[in-house]
């Protein structure tokens, strides 16, 4: 099985992940373990959602797209600020 070590960890991180790890009744290495593969799949999910929806804005099939704001005048509103 591979290894995997991580220098430089930030105090802070390694407390939450500690913490986290006891709540869940978990070691340290097992929760950093179910936390990546956590990250991996949404991020994978992230991406398929992505092409979902420019697959919609593609095809024109947004609903309500009449009622959206105009982006010209939200970027305007933004400037304003």
């Amino acid at each position: 099985m591979p290894l995997l070590q991580v220098r430089d960890m930030p105090d802070s991180l390694y407390r939450t992940l500690s913490r986290v790890a006891e709540q869940d009744h978990r070691s340290i290495a097992q929760e950093t373990i179910v936390l990546l593969q956590r990250a991996l799949n949404q991020e994978e999910s992230r991406i398929s959602r992505r092409r979902r929806i420019l697959g919609e804005i593609l095809d024109g099939k947004i609903e309500n797209a009449d009622s959206l704001p105009d982006p010209a005048d939200l970027i305007r509103e933004d400037r304003d600020r």
